[in-house]
């Protein structure tokens, strides 16, 4: 569909059609087809972003991004907050959203039908890996909590159900031989783990998420939380059946008084639909490296996105669109 946006710009293109003549199709060499995108438009008129939990990176990212796609493109651009990556990757596959914010370890499994997935799905590409999504596991300061191992016998709260970060939390635990047979599991997101943990209903939780997680920051304002250590030799052990995980530090004063710990992560990506156009998609890419600046403004996760790092550990097929923007750089 043409916009009227699109309609007045083709007018001064008529008026200014001889200069224009030589330059029109320029994509070889990455110019004018880049320049000219924002002014393109889209040939889609909505864009709906997945993301997760209303505090969340996710959520806090996405609408940032959302806002600039509907002012470079004329279009209706939105998030939806759901329960984060497997959601968004069924609802993506099912052809409700067109980009969807997931961990690395959910999108694996979804294309190999493994875990909350009961088989393959089909019509997602990925468009970029992003910051690392990192496994936080909070606990009261005076719950007896220092290392993951130590979560037995205790009340756990491991993110919404079926959620990316409920999938590595049960990874995670399981590596270190521990099932939801030896702990008392709650089933909640960010900002209900932080008030269980206020309320003491709950001894830890993982928040897995980029750093700072705000309902985190919120609950070390009030409660002494420590954050509890994932060994790395543990998580290379892991990541030898789970190559998605690498070994991540958190420093110190993160949060308020916290002690500097090693834990695990997993990458984030942007994933989109296989469908949608290369001239689209390549557009999406473009706006979204040229706007990282305000993402980052928006949350400093955001800071660990770079240009450098979008293809590595590409899990599942590139778009094309985001391919031929990666390779006219």
């Amino acid at each position: 569909m043409i916009s009227k946006k699109k309609l007045s710009f083709f007018s001064s293109l008529l008026f200014a059609g001889v200069l224009l003549a030589g330059c029109g199709d320029d994509t070889e060499n990455g110019g004018s087809a880049g320049e000219s995108s924002s002014e393109d438009g889209l040939s889609t008129n909505i864009v709906t972003i997945a993301t997760g939990g209303a505090s969340g990176p996710y959520n806090i990212i996405g609408t940032t991004l959302a806002d600039i796609y509907t002012q470079e493109y004329d279009v209706n651009s939105r998030t939806q907050t759901t329960g984060s990556s497997v959601e968004n990757l069924n609802l993506m596959a099912q052809g409700k959203i067109e980009m969807a914010y997931v961990m690395s370890d959910a999108l694996s499994q979804a294309i190999n039908g493994e875990v909350s997935f009961k088989e393959p799905i089909e019509g997602v590409s990925t468009m970029a890996t992003l910051y690392p999504n990192v496994v936080q596991i909070i606990a009261k300061a005076d719950a007896g909590i220092a290392t993951i191992e130590d979560l037995k016998g205790k009340r756990v709260a491991v993110g919404d159900q079926n959620s990316g970060v409920e999938v590595n939390a049960r990874t995670l635990l399981n590596g270190h031989g521990i099932t939801y047979d030896d702990i008392k599991v709650d089933y909640l997101g960010y900002a209900e783990a932080a008030d269980g943990l206020n309320a003491g209903t709950i001894d830890a939780a993982f928040l897995t998420s980029g750093i700072p997680n705000a309902s985190v920051m919120e609950l070390a304002e009030t409660t002494d939380i420590v954050l509890v250590t994932v060994s790395p030799e543990k998580v290379e052990e892991i990541a030898k059946e789970h190559p998605y995980f690498i070994s991540y530090e958190i420093a110190a004063n993160v949060y308020s008084n916290t002690e500097p710990v090693f834990t695990a992560a997993v990458p984030n990506a942007l994933v989109v639909k296989s469908d949608l156009s290369e001239d689209d998609v390549y557009k999406l890419t473009k706006t979204f490296f040229e706007s990282l600046p305000k993402l980052v403004n928006s949350h400093q996760a955001a800071g660990d996105i770079s240009l450098e790092g979008a293809q590595e550990g590409i899990i599942g097929d590139l778009h094309p669109g985001a391919k031929r923007y990666y390779d006219e750089q």
